[in-house]
């Protein structure tokens, strides 16, 4: 990793796990395969943001704890990049071995349990299939009929204001260590 630290991806510990690197490496993840609008590739970290902004506002009052998880709920993809869901399905349950390895590490490196309790875990999964929703009718040049039947129509109100805005990897990877900085001030506050 940039920080010097060594990961072993079929053995991660938390110790191997920096912020910088995570947020450095999402930040130049395309998702969508990079198959979307603009002048930027629109990476895992802004992903990860939007998904903490619509995890926050479908779950009032929810504590920053549970914040910082959908944060970081794509974390492991700064090592392993971000695949399609049918790449996914093809490469089997060794993929979903390694996301969860690696995903208990990020956790358990930031105070978060390896495994995150059921109901967070279906809500964060809420907030990305919204997120999903906005990236393919917003940049990913799905309409909205077709973003329908893939990721369901999200409720309008949680939508409003939401606009997905295409910022160079320095700007994301800068937004994304500034949210993970306030939502652990909040855990020690």
């Amino acid at each position: 990793m940039l920080s010097g630290r060594r990961l072993d991806l079929l053995d991660p510990t938390p110790m191997d796990i920096e912020i910088a690197d995570i947020a450095h490496g999402l930040a130049f993840v395309a998702r969508w395969n990079g198959q979307t609008r603009g002048d930027w590739p629109y990476s895992v970290a802004e992903h990860s943001l939007l998904v903490e902004a619509i995890f926050a506002r479908c779950n009032p009052g929810i504590g920053a704890r549970w914040q910082l998880a959908a944060l970081l709920h794509d974390a492991p993809e700064y090592v392993i990049g971000d695949m399609i869901s049918p790449v996914k399905a093809a490469i089997g349950p060794d993929y979903g071995v390694l996301d969860e390895r690696l995903a208990g590490a990020v956790h358990l490196r930031f105070g978060l349990p390896a495994l995150l309790p059921a109901p967070i875990k279906k809500a964060i999964k809420v907030a990305d299939r919204i997120s999903a929703w906005l990236e393919a009718v917003q940049i990913a040049g799905f309409d909205q009929t077709e973003a329908d039947r893939l990721f369901g129509r999200p409720d309008a109100l949680t939508m409003r204001g939401l606009e997905i805005t295409l910022r160079p990897p320095a700007l994301v990877r800068a937004a994304f260590l500034q949210r993970h900085a306030e939502l652990i001030a909040a855990l020690d506050g």
